[in-house]
């Protein structure tokens, strides 16, 4: 299974680490309003990992609802599946295909849906936003709102390797131990990072407020060779991670129990109106503004306290 902000599954970037890491190192929670319940385990690897990733997940029980809707964010996933299959759904024109062994997700440009088993159980890596490119045999665009398997990624020999070895350790912190050392041992040296990396930082400092004109005449290269790089590294161009940052920041500072100021919102995080916050909405998670809020309502009312109370929707 997976999720964003304090959830595990489908990562939301660097900036969904604080509401997700209370601090760093391991940390275990459950669940609360589920017969079953949800057991969750996260930290944050070792150097030199820890520039590249938020934190390293284990998550394992019952889902909330069977399908689970996630608004595009300025992050990468990798999901390990120890249970049964999952499926994805990356976009209303495109079919759903199912998961055995895990998957892969570069930055989203449109809402994935992900639906679960009646049980799940898996270990991840939430990346920032270039993190996942070491560990990718090819250019990030390819993978663009197109989620594939580990194995195609990997390999079958080597995600079939590290399965067997996560099913026999002995609990979940063994098993992030695993993982961390699988991507030690995986990580190369990558072209272009250095600039991608500094260049995404600024723009996640400022929660994508930022000229990305200015960035390149900082940085010293050409609009082209920027958001080549950026595509190459992270499968998105420098604006476009701006506006996922932009629309996470918004989505986060909106507080479901209260009423809402849209005009307001959509001023202070410097959409040109409302209607352009609207559209933005509308073409991120395929809802309404209120109608988001009437859905996130029912996700709180249905499951308080859950460990993915975040940002994943019902899709049921």
């Amino acid at each position: 299974m997976s999720a964003a902000g304090r959830s595990s599954g489908i990562g939301a970037g660097s900036m969904l680490a604080a509401a997700r890491l209370d601090h760093p190192g391991a940390r275990c929670r459950r669940g609360v309003g589920d017969a079953v319940g949800v057991e969750y385990v996260s930290r944050v690897p070792r150097p030199p990992l820890d520039g590249l990733i938020d934190d390293l997940y284990y998550l394992e029980g019952a889902p909330p609802y069977a399908r689970l809707m996630l608004p595009p964010s300025p992050a990468a996933l990798l999901i390990v599946n120890l249970g049964s299959p999952f499926r994805i759904r990356a976009g209303t024109d495109i079919e759903t295909a199912e998961y055995a062994d895990g998957c892969v997700v570069t930055t989203p440009t449109r809402a994935l849906e992900f639906g679960y088993p009646l049980r799940t159980r898996s270990v991840g890596v939430h990346f920032k936003p270039w993190g996942l490119a070491p560990f990718l045999p090819m250019p990030a665009a390819e993978l663009c709102d197109r989620p594939v398997t580990v194995e195609q990624v990997w390999g079958r020999p080597a995600i079939a390797e590290l399965r067997d070895r996560l099913a026999t350790a002995d609990g979940p912190h063994e098993m992030l131990m695993l993982l961390e050392e699988e991507l030690l041992r995986r990580l190369r040296e990558t072209v272009g990072l250095r600039l991608v990396r500094h260049t995404s930082s600024v723009i996640a400092a400022t929660s994508g407020a930022v000229a990305i004109d200015e960035l390149r005449v900082s940085a010293g290269v050409s609009s082209t060779h920027l958001a080549q790089r950026f595509k190459e590294l992270i499968g998105v161009t420098p604006k476009r991670l701006a506006r996922n940052y932009r629309f996470t920041a918004t989505v986060f500072s909106i507080n479901p129990a209260e009423p809402i100021d849209w005009a307001d919102l959509a001023s202070s995080a410097g959409y040109f109106d409302q209607a352009h916050f609207g559209h933005e909405f509308r073409e991120f998670t395929g809802l309404t503004p209120t109608r988001y809020v009437e859905v996130r309502r029912r996700f709180l009312h249905e499951h308080p306290g859950h460990v993915l109370d975040s940002w994943p929707l019902p899709a049921d």
